[in-house]
């Protein structure tokens, strides 16, 4: 979600928009990533970046168990629908217990991006539970 950390690790995003990802919920374990839950919606920034730079991120150490799948993102600034590709954890990687300090971190970006503190309250509260 964050533009500046995937600059500063030398990428080149390009923004297309904020958007929201329904029947699709946050799960925090290490990090971050999305579960199938039918009737829930998650929220982020819908990027581009090139098949190389993909291939680069996602080969790190801590994401590489990170897995690309097709979605259908809804651009909240006018409602089309943006073909883009999610990485998540497949559900048998996802572990047990939450991170919280990379939970609080997240939240804190959710505020920053302008996404409700609703749904900065679910990051923080789904490690509560």
């Amino acid at each position: 979600m964050d533009a500046n950390l995937l600059e500063d690790m030398g990428l080149h995003p390009r923004v297309v928009g904020s958007a929201e990802l329904h029947d699709f919920q946050i799960h925090i374990c290490d990090r971050a990533t999305l579960t199938p839950n039918l009737g829930s919606t998650s929220y982020g920034i819908v990027m581009e970046l090139s098949e190389n730079e993909a291939a680069a991120l996602y080969s790190k150490p801590d994401v590489r168990d990170y897995r690309p799948e097709s979605v259908n993102a809804i651009l909240i600034k006018d409602q089309s629908i943006q073909r883009s590709i999610c990485y998540n954890l497949p559900a048998d990687a996802l572990g047990s217990g939450t991170n919280a300090r990379y939970a609080e971190k997240l939240s804190a970006l959710v505020l920053e991006l302008g996404f409700s503190s609703d749904y900065a309250d679910e990051i923080t509260n789904r490690n509560d539970a």
